[in-house]
């Protein structure tokens, strides 16, 4: 054992390993030597992407010489009063025999849960209408070449890129700290990345979604399956809103969004085309209810931001290539309120599978917003429903957040959770993660509270479409309970029936269907079984 631990050692500190012969309360917790061990830590847990290592007991050299037990828990107790200063916690102490005494791992992550602010918004938009170029200038605040530069940020594909099409959900963020926006010079650098989620005390998470119409279902993925706070629908100044624009908005809606509407590309529109666009946007905006608001300043921006809720539409005009409202786009986002349950993270633990890979060294990862609930490293959780409508015990290995390790996540955080317990073949998106306590069911036929938007001529029982919920897009069979036919423009309930598999679906989840071009939406009243 003692050579294992030897030939760990040897290669000396590295990344974020750290050895410490000692560390004595009287000494290393003096104000100038506790500044100098607080930067060294930082710096360690910048590194490690939010997950420092301390080696106690373990000579500069690399030899494993151990400490006796009583200096071994004052090293500790110094770590542990060290890390507490920049938000961090000792997550774990190891023990291993040394050639004198034993030589304490201590494992210290950023704090269990934090006072970060934390927004998510779901972009969507018709294709080429600037969102992704848009994301990528905003987080960076690289100006775009008038072609696209900027949107390699988030497009993480090679075809993507070489066709200027995003064809999958991507991830952006950017920050604040003291009210002044964190930017990312380099936005797939993961050192970065880690870096803003330790000093940020707003963070804004963007899911970018698809503008092109065959990847429609991903959009509603996007939106339908993350735990939203607003929606952002990009529309280009030089063509204004189409098909997809108003399909993109019904979706928002259709999950009671807020809606914040980004006019792009005004650098290419004259002032007339730009009034003419938004006059189109606004109508649009009326038929559905909502009411516009032109804002063209910081202090309509930071006004309206606190008022914000489903009605009031704040529409921005900006230009990715001359940087025209992004500011205001800042001024916005740092005054956002935060919409979710603030008790949510009191609940048992809930996560819809949104992705699943297998990553070599780390085994079975699966990624997902977290609806309700904490989840720390350690935790046993509940995986499912399988095809047999069984649930299996799964051990959580390791969290990440943009790339940041984190010992415990919270309602709103998009995570990466490595499990052991389960393969990837085992595994399909709309299953859940949750804990004991949540108690989970399988579900096969629920009752439903649905209102028929567009279909050609009549639907009765039998009728199948693809039912989006959480991150569940399953064919559903339908069976109208108030008439014997519904038609487009037609409310009433429904039982609906997964045709393949069961489910997990409760109570109060909001859903769309879709057949061809045939849609409806509504909400889950009843669980049937």
């Amino acid at each position: 054992m003692i050579e294992d631990l030897r030939s760990f050692t040897s290669p000396g500190e590295r990344r974020n390993i750290e050895f410490k012969k000692a560390l004595s309360a009287r000494y290393h917790l003096k104000m100038d030597r506790k500044k100098g061990l607080i930067s060294q830590m930082k710096y360690r847990m910048e590194r490690g992407d939010g997950r420092a290592v301390y080696l106690l007991g373990v000579e500069d050299s690399g030899e494993p010489v151990g400490l006796p037990a009583d200096k071994l828990d004052e090293s500790v107790e110094v770590l542990r009063t060290l890390s507490s200063e920049i938000g961090a916690v000792v997550e774990e102490v190891n023990l291993h025999e040394g050639t004198e005494g034993m030589v304490a791992e201590v494992i210290i992550s950023r704090k269990t849960k934090t006072a970060r602010e934390h927004l998510l918004v779901g972009v969507a938009g018709h294709v080429d209408h600037g969102k992704s170029t848009l994301l990528g200038t905003l987080t960076t605040g690289t100006p775009d070449d008038g072609s696209g530069k900027t949107r390699i940020f988030l497009d993480v594909q090679k075809h993507e890129i070489e066709r200027g099409l995003s064809a999958d959900l991507s991830f952006a963020i950017y920050g604040f700290r003291d009210g002044r926006p964190m930017r990312l010079k380099n936005p797939l650098d993961r050192k970065e990345k880690s870096r803003l989620m330790d000093e940020a005390d707003r963070v804004i998470s963007f899911v970018d979604t698809v503008g092109h119409e065959p990847w429609l279902r991903t959009t509603i993925r996007g939106i339908v399956g993350q735990k939203l706070d607003y929606g952002l629908l990009t529309v280009a100044a030089d063509e204004g809103p189409t098909h997809i624009t108003r399909e993109h908005l019904g979706i928002m809606i259709a999950m009671e969004l807020p809606v914040i509407v980004v006019l792009t590309k005004c650098d290419m529109a004259a002032d007339e085309n730009r009034r003419g666009v938004r006059e189109k946007i606004s109508e649009l905006l009326k038929l559905v209810g909502r009411i516009p608001f032109h804002v063209k300043s910081l202090d309509a921006a930071a006004g309206i931001a606190g008022k914000m809720n489903q009605h009031i539409v704040p529409i921005i005009e900006t230009s990715s290539v001359t940087g025209e409202g992004l500011e205001i786009l800042d001024e916005l986002f740092l005054n956002l309120r935060v919409r979710r349950d603030v008790n949510g993270d009191e609940e048992p633990f809930l996560m819809y599978i949104d992705k699943i890979y297998s990553i070599r060294g780390v085994g079975t990862v699966v990624s997902g917003t977290i609806q309700q609930g904490l989840v720390r490293k350690g935790d046993t959780l509940l995986l499912g429903p399988l095809k047999t409508g069984k649930f299996r015990e799964v051990t959580v290995k390791s969290i990440e957040m943009h790339h940041y390790r984190i010992g415990c996540a919270e309602p709103g955080h998009i995570v990466g959770i490595s499990i052991s317990g389960a393969s990837p073949d085992e595994i399909e998106r709309g299953m859940i993660l949750a804990h004991p306590d949540y108690d989970p069911e399988a579900v096969r036929e629920f009752e439903a509270e649905v209102a028929i938007l567009v279909h050609p001529t009549t639907i009765k029982a039998g009728y199948e479409s693809v039912t989006h919920i959480e991150t569940i897009a399953e064919t559903t069979v339908l069976e109208p309970l108030d008439s014997d036919f519904m038609s487009a423009g037609d409310r009433g309930r429904v039982r609906m029936r997964f045709k393949y598999r069961p489910h997990h679906v409760r109570e109060g989840q909001k859903i769309i269907f879709r057949e061809g071009r045939s849609k409806g939406i509504g909400s889950v009243t009843r669980i049937l079984g």
